[in-house]
C-alpha cells in the first residue's frame, strides 16, 4: 500500500469517526428532551420517535458510515423540539385572560413629523 492511500484512509477513518461522535451527541442530547414529550403533544413525540428509529434502522438514505443524514434529521428534531418547548414555557407563563399578542401589537405606528 503506498503512503497516499494509507494517508487517505486514515483521514477517512478520522472523518467517519467524527460523524459518529457528532451523530451520538446529538441523539444524547434529543433523548433528554425526552422528559418534555409529556407536555410537547403528538408533534413532539412524532419528532421525537421518528428521529431515534431513523437514525437506529439500518435503512438509510446514505450509507451508514456516513452519518451526515443522521446527524440532519437528529438537528432539525432537535431544533423542532426545542421551538416546541419554548413555545409551551411561553404559553405557560401567561395569565388567565391574557390576549395573546403584547399590548400595542394591533395599533399603527406613525412616525413623528
Amino acid at each position: 500500500m503506498s503512503r497516499e492511500t494509507l494517508v487517505l484512509v486514515v483521514i477517512g477513518g478520522i472523518l467517519a469517526l467524527a460523524t459518529l461522535v457528532g451523530a451520538v451527541l446529538l441523539a444524547i442530547r434529543v433523548v433528554r428532551t425526552r422528559r418534555l414529550l409529556g407536555t410537547l403533544g403528538a408533534g413532539g413525540k412524532v419528532a421525537f420517535y421518528g428521529a431515534l428509529i431513523y437514525t437506529i434502522l439500518p435503512v438509510d438514505v446514505l450509507p451508514d458510515p456516513i452519518y451526515l443524514d443522521d446527524m440532519g434529521i437528529l438537528a432539525g428534531a432537535l431544533i423542532y423540539l426545542t421551538r416546541l418547548a419554548h413555545q409551551r414555557r411561553a404559553q405557560a407563563r401567561r395569565l388567565p385572560g391574557q390576549p395573546d399578542t403584547p399590548p400595542g401589537q394591533d395599533r399603527v405606528r406613525r412616525p413623528v413629523p
